[in-house]
């Protein structure tokens, strides 16, 4: 398992992400027979050289034949390997199709063939591609259609995908969801998000940068809009990044191996992404936990219910339990076991005596061991349920739905809990 930091200092794309990802493998070559794995003959990957600002670097382009040879046609005279200034009325005229932004900005993306999202699954799910990666890409498409259907106020089953269903937009997708299963990412941090700022114009007409469908992928994320005009960050990076579930906390880290992505465009600051391979310790610094016990022989157990507990949680606690305990002279009594972090200690303790009868607790330090986990929402036949995905050491997948999610849809469809929990077990659908 790898934990990632992401330096998005100049934004991100999907050709940005490949570039780095690839560099952190230290492997290219394994892109190059994507397009003919997805069974997409009209497409190619270029590795090309690059130098930003002098930092020297290797550039991954994904190239449509079929655009490439219209262009020559109809002499659009802007084809590929050009580099395209960074001022605010570079041409978008394939309806915002950001989808690898930087890459590709400045060129029609007007694709001959425009599939609805039905067909790009089929394309991955006939892929030779492992069934994660294949996994990873559903999601990452699943993403962008439900930020395009809701910008444009369409179901997500009829839409026109013009913005990701060129076979350009194809492979940088699952491209990027490749080496993502690659790198066996278990944490991605991130810095704050430059998205330039400005306005570009796109099939839909002049519209502002960030362009809606990456703003609605960048909700609940910090942005800031930099020094330089143009569009810094597509909706494929942008998805990419949501699929990553990044944490924005200011961390201490070590890096072990950095890798950089360029970006097609020069602008006046380095046009790259920064991502690198950090000690699994990031993660929290190997926070310091203690357990706090108390023993309770004097007071009705009424009291230490849920109201109880959710202000024990309130005041710092991360995880407690309650057993029953014999004491001397054959007293019943209640152990409280509490695990909090140190800096709680005050606070926990308080709490504890004003809530309970216990006039002493006891605590000592210990050690944990926690597996990597996230959270996401699957679609069920009853409705989203958030879920907790944990990874144990030997690669094992272990999903628990959330109790209180579980509760709300076994209330609004009239059944109990456990029928809920049963039954979306039995039979959950593609998140």
């Amino acid at each position: 398992m790898n934990t990632i930091y992401i330096e998005a200092f100049s934004g991100l794309s999907g050709n940005m992400f490949l570039s780095a990802f690839s560099e952190l493998l230290g492997d290219y070559d394994q892109l190059i027979d994507l397009p003919k794995k997805l069974h997409l003959p009209d497409g190619k990957i270029e590795i090309q050289e690059a130098n930003k600002n002098g930092i020297s670097c290797k550039y991954v382009e994904v190239l449509d034949l079929n655009e490439d040879q219209a262009s020559e046609d109809h002499s659009h005279g802007h084809s590929h390997s050009h580099d395209h200034s960074h001022t605010h009325d570079h041409s978008h005229d394939h309806g915002h199709s950001h989808s690898h932004g930087h890459s590709h900005d400045g060129h029609s993306h007007d694709h001959g063939e425009h599939r609805h999202l039905g067909d790009i699954q089929k394309i991955i799910d006939h892929a030779h591609i492992s069934e994660n990666a294949k996994k990873i890409a559903h999601d990452i498409f699943l993403m962008i259609g439900k930020a395009e259907s809701k910008i444009h106020d369409m179901p997500l089953e009829t839409i026109h995908f013009h913005e990701i269903s060129g076979v350009d937009s194809i492979i940088d997708i699952v491209g990027n969801a490749v080496l993502i299963d690659k790198l066996n990412i278990s944490k991605t941090y991130c810095t704050p998000i430059c998205t330039g700022f400005g306005i570009v114009k796109t099939q839909h007409g002049m519209l502002p940068v960030p362009a809606p469908a990456t703003a609605e992928l960048l909700q609940g994320m910090p942005i800031y809009p930099g020094n330089e005009e143009g569009e810094k960050i597509t909706p494929t990076g942008a998805a990419i990044l949501r699929y990553l579930n990044p944490d924005f906390s200011n961390v201490a880290y070590t890096p072990t191996k950095t890798a950089y992505g360029p970006g097609k465009k020069d602008f006046h600051n380095a046009n790259v992404v920064r991502i690198s391979l950090v000690k699994s310790e990031v993660e929290k610094e190997k926070e310091q936990c203690l357990q706090l016990e108390a023993s309770i022989d004097d007071m009705s157990p009424e009291y230490l219910g849920s109201d109880f507990q959710d202000g024990l949680l309130a005041s710092g606690a991360l995880d407690f339990s309650i057993t029953q305990q014999l004491m001397k002279k054959g007293r019943f009594a209640f152990l409280l076991s509490v695990i909090l972090p140190v800096d709680k200690l005050k606070a926990v303790s308080n709490y504890i005596f004003d809530s309970t009868s216990t006039i002493g607790v006891r605590y000592f330090n210990i050690d944990r061991i926690e597996l990597p986990r996230v959270q996401k929402k699957i679609q069920t036949q009853f409705g989203d349920v958030l879920v907790k995905e944990t990874t144990t050491p030997t690669e094992h997948i272990k999903i628990k739905p959330e109790f209180d999610d579980i509760q709300r849809l076994a209330k609004a469809s009239d059944r109990s809990p456990f029928q809920v929990f049963s039954q979306i077990n039995i039979n959950p659908k593609k998140s």
